[in-house]
């Protein structure tokens, strides 16, 4: 059983590195507030000519405003929209991977699903990608490097991403696009070629752009939504959507819904998934190491360093995840062997706890194959390895303070105590 599990394990791990690495599945996110994550994006409101990669600063007060940090002030409209058009035809993806998965620099659970092209390693510009109802395209970026530790800063085609107001309180993104329709990309052109802040008005159905060779990013924000699982929104300053990230099951309507749930193999509710875990006092959810500006951190070039994920799973949420943006100087997902304890149990009173550090992967429980997420099943498990790759030791020392150090290649009962390079982490 041993030998076959880490079968499972060495495909799997291998496939979503190659994903994520080949940017199928990218963690590059756009950069704002001081951070720069590989996009350019003018800084003001409106098209503006010739522009150069500048910084866009978020306003401290109402810093994660999606009517300021993305339409600038000028959105218009309120209220609920009802998406009727997929991203891509049902014909063209092979699976939706909802929100919450944990890879590389995405240490902590990603605001945005995956839709995956049939055909995984296609040419570039394959499929179509459309908008799935009426809106304005507000800020467009491009990015031509890899970010991650896997491949940092590699060179690479450019790709594109779009924040999109459909009304001043729903907002969706698309990102991974590998070019833009014509229309759409006169507008960036106009704007310098770099990056794009301002008003382009979009029909559902009408194409956006193409894809191909990776998978499609897409989420949905509601400005009127603050997810209640991050216990200091202002952490999360450097990407302010992400407080906003709403189940985009709720905004879909028939056919396009039932396509998308039938493509999910994620059957826990919410199917949507999540990504906000924090409970006042217990060690459960995202910590940011003390002193680094939460989620943007202190250096450009590898922000997750200083990020701790203590989670569930996306898919198979009985399953605990410990994440880490240095252990042995790269961004690391680990299951924890025997699956306890519960982070959600771990306060001040539980004192130190050794967390052994393993390789997860899934199985098809009905079949007890291993399950590479190449295509759709209904009962996906996640699987613990037996080799412990490190140990985790971590206390709760107050309420929004966490001490925590990595020892990588040691088993828990190597581990006495804390050394001098742990770090105290807070919300």
């Amino acid at each position: 059983m041993k030998h076959f599990l880490w079968g499972v394990f060495a495909i799997v791990i291998f496939a979503i590195v190659f994903i994520i690495n080949g940017q199928k599945i990218g963690p590059a996110e756009i950069g704002p507030a001081g951070r720069d994550d590989g996009f350019a994006i003018p800084n003001g409101a409106g098209e503006r000519e010739n522009a150069k990669k500048e910084t866009y600063v978020i306003p401290e007060e109402g810093g994660d405003n999606l009517n300021i940090v993305w339409s600038g002030g000028k959105c218009e409209g309120s209220g609920l929209v009802e998406f009727g058009t997929l991203p891509m035809k049902a014909e063209d993806f092979s699976m939706y991977l909802p929100y919450g998965m944990l890879a590389d620099a995405h240490v902590t659970p990603i605001d945005h699903g995956y839709f995956s092209p049939m055909i995984p390693d296609s040419l570039r510009d394959t499929y179509e990608v459309r908008a799935i109802a009426d809106g304005t395209i507000v800020r467009i970026g491009t990015r031509n490097k890899v970010v991650g530790d896997q491949n940092h800063n590699q060179i690479r085609p450019v790709e594109y991403r779009l924040d999109i107001e459909h009304t001043c309180t729903v907002y969706s993104y698309f990102d991974l696009v590998t070019s833009l329709a014509p229309g759409i990309q006169a507008h960036l052109d106009k704007a310098g070629g770099t990056g794009f802040f301002g008003r382009i008005p979009i029909k559902e159905g009408q194409l956006i752009g193409r894809i191909g060779g990776q998978t499609l990013d897409f989420g949905v924000y509601n400005n009127d939504v603050r997810l209640s699982g991050f216990v200091n929104p202002k952490s999360y300053y450097g990407e302010p959507w992400k407080i906003h990230t709403d189940d985009l099951y709720k905004y879909f309507k028939e056919p396009a819904k039932s396509i998308l749930l039938a493509k999910n193999p994620r059957q826990a509710e919410p199917r949507g998934g999540r990504i906000d875990y924090d409970i006042p006092g217990k060690a459960i959810g995202n910590w940011f190491v003390e002193g680094t500006n939460g989620y943007k951190g202190v250096s450009q070039d590898r922000y997750w360093d200083g990020h701790l994920a203590l989670v569930y799973d996306f898919l198979d949420p009985t399953l605990i995840q410990f994440s880490i943006g240095n252990f042995g100087g790269k961004a690391k997902q680990f299951g924890v062997k025997n699956n306890i304890p519960d982070p959600a149990t771990v306060d001040t009173s539980t004192g130190l706890v050794r967390y052994e550090l393993v390789q997860s992967s899934y199985m098809d429980k009905q079949t007890g194959q291993g399950w590479r997420m190449m295509n759709v099943v209904d009962d996906v498990v996640g699987v613990n390895t037996e080799f412990v790759e490190g140990t985790a030791l971590i206390q709760m020392i107050e309420d929004g303070r966490l001490k925590a150090e990595v020892f990588p290649g040691k088993k828990a009962a190597q581990v006495s105590g804390f050394t001098e390079k742990a770090r105290v982490f807070e919300r």
